[in-house]
């Protein structure tokens, strides 16, 4: 396994910094055109997506893929790669740096590695958690290559929480840390990965916005709780995912959920309500 886990790290860096290099070129001269789901698109979107897939399927032809802008069926092979080309594309085209490109690599339908770069900041993520499978391999959570763990802090107004835009109503409630908002999900996951946040709130992710994160953040010691009453992972497999999100909190420590989970459970109910 070991030889597997340094060709697949080996991969993800040499793509995602090559990929980079062009994004870094259109960065914030792109217009961007709107999908059905109202999310944003640009053709460096679908060029960043096209040559990831055709990078997966030269280096590792036995696996599927997942992404955002072309394959939402989670195919039935045991390992699939999950790709979200740009992460924060509005970001991308309107001129403010924080975006990256997030590769997961799912296990029989659970995140086991995620590698997301961010060009324009220089920053570039990476973890292993194998959870419940049996799978073996490096361990622990880096950016630029050194370690990373979260925050041993408790919630006070001297910390940051990060939320998405569908969040916003915690704004209106008494909350225990300051609100920040980034507009890109697997960044806000990272923050909490790296020690710089408490904690995210993000109400309706897709797979491909936090699968790169996820093993990512629990491999530096954070907490992923679902604000579902069903478990996330592992996905079920054959699933279109393309409209499926996933209302979710992020914690550096597991001692936070109970004292920020019923702050925004919300978020479900309004789910339900729409």
């Amino acid at each position: 396994m070991i030889y597997f886990w340094q060709q697949v790290y080996n991969f993800c860096h040499q793509i995602t910094y090559r990929i980079g290099e062009k994004l870094l070129e259109d960065f914030a001269k792109l217009e961007p055109t709107r999908k059905a789901d109202g999310s944003l698109v640009t053709k460096a979107d679908k060029w960043a997506d096209e040559e990831i897939r055709k990078g997966i399927k030269q280096c590792f032809p036995t696996h599927g893929v997942l992404t955002e802008e072309t394959e939402h069926i989670l195919p039935v092979n045991d390992w699939c790669w999950v790709i979200d080309p740009i992460d924060g594309t509005t970001n991308f085209t309107r001129g403010i740096p924080i975006w990256g490109i997030s590769i997961g690599l799912l296990f029989q339908g659970t995140p086991v590695f995620g590698f997301v770069h961010f060009p324009q900041i220089q920053q570039t993520y990476h973890g292993y958690y194998y959870g419940k499978t049996p799978l073996t391999g490096p361990k622990g959570s880096f950016l630029n290559n050194k370690p990373i763990y979260t925050s041993t802090a408790e919630c006070s107004m001297n910390q940051i929480f990060t939320i998405c835009s569908r969040s916003t109503e915690v704004l209106t409630r008494p909350f225990p840390c300051k609100i920040r908002l980034t507009g890109v999900t697997s960044y806000d996951l990272l923050l909490v990965a790296c020690g710089a946040s408490l904690g995210a709130i993000e109400a309706s992710p897709k797979i491909w916005d936090i699968a790169g994160a996820y093993p990512i953040l629990l491999g530096a010691g954070g907490s992923f709780v679902t604000l579902e009453p069903n478990q996330v992972f592992p996905l079920p497999l054959g699933l279109n995912y393309g409209t499926r999100g996933f209302p979710i909190l992020a914690v550096a420590q597991s001692k936070l959920i109970s004292q920020i989970k019923p702050l925004v459970e919300f978020i479900v109910r309004q789910k339900v309500g729409c």
